[in-house]
């Protein structure tokens, strides 16, 4: 069923230096959900909504407001404690919705609602220490190649920020404790081959002008920034899948693509319909390589 959604205050400008309206963001995500809905369907979404725009204060709901329509699906996921009443966002309606409540970037679990304690993806947070995506370049590389020796296909994308997520697709037989140790483990292995330019240190202070590999998010309950979701920040930058060889263009950066340039396709799609991998091997092939 199609459902009406009605923008309110279409001329509110969320994005002052660039113009950009909340109408200007729900025609945006309208034209993008053909790409982006394969990404969110069955996930579990939190909302980073900006109702005074970038500069303002940004709110995170986790729990869908008791005001929102009833044809919007959610999902009560079990927390200590209590349970959390997530939105889920399976049709273009609901992401137009989720717009029109300055929700500028929606950021989703690693798990679907049928399996939320066995994520399909892993995702590594490349972070850099300062705006420098050279170097950004150079540890998605050499982490490709790490990847490529433990027979893990890998995909990168923008995060329309400074870096890269670089994301693995997964079997959903690990449960997230597995997964983020070994993430941990193989993060820890290609830092200690590039010690001058990666780092596992958590605290910043520690870091110095290393680029951080950063794998807190897998974790339950943790999510990453949708794959095609516009950035708060000047510009509206946009969270953007590439392929390998997009990363052979010097011109790229992580904020190449925008809400006013965005991307045309989605290079992941056909790599989705796939099967993701298992860790048992690559569990142990990392295990001797970090001895």
């Amino acid at each position: 069923m199609t459902h009406l959604v009605e923008v309110t205050r279409p001329e509110k400008v969320l994005f002052p230096d660039d113009g950009i309206t909340k109408r200007d963001l729900v025609d945006y995500y309208l034209g993008i959900s053909g790409l982006m809905l394969p990404h969110l369907k069955d996930r579990p979404v939190v909302m980073f909504r900006y109702p005074d725009g970038i500069g303002g204060k940004a709110w995170v709901h986790k729990d869908m407001p008791d005001y929102f329509p009833d044809w919007i699906d959610h999902l009560l996921v079990p927390k200590e404690g209590g349970t959390v009443d997530h939105v889920l966002c399976d049709d273009a309606q609901t992401l137009a919705y989720l717009a029109n409540q300055a929700c500028i970037t929606p950021h989703i679990w690693l798990s679907r609602v049928d399996k939320l304690d066995n994520p399909d993806r892993l995702v590594f947070d490349l972070d850099p220490a300062k705006d420098d995506f050279a170097a950004v370049r150079r540890a998605a590389s050499w982490l490709k190649e790490l990847l490529d020796e433990l027979d893990l296909p890998s995909l990168p994308m923008t995060t329309g920020s400074r870096g890269l997520h670089i994301t693995v697709r997964l079997d959903r037989r690990a449960d997230f404790d597995t997964v983020r140790a070994f993430a941990r483990d193989v993060a820890e292995v290609l830092a200690a081959q590039h010690p001058a330019e990666l780092t596992t240190e958590a605290r910043k202070a520690k870091r110095g002008d290393r680029l951080y590999l950063d794998v807190a998010r897998n974790g339950y309950s943790q999510t990453t920034v949708a794959p095609f979701a516009v950035r708060a920040l000047p510009s509206a930058p946009v969270a953007a899948p590439l392929d390998w060889a997009q990363l052979s263009d010097r011109k790229l950066h992580a904020r190449s693509f925008t809400l006013k340039s965005p991307p045309t396709s989605d290079p992941w799609a056909d790599l989705l319909k796939g099967r993701g991998k298992s860790l048992s091997a690559a569990s142990k092939r990392i295990a001797k390589l970090a001895s």
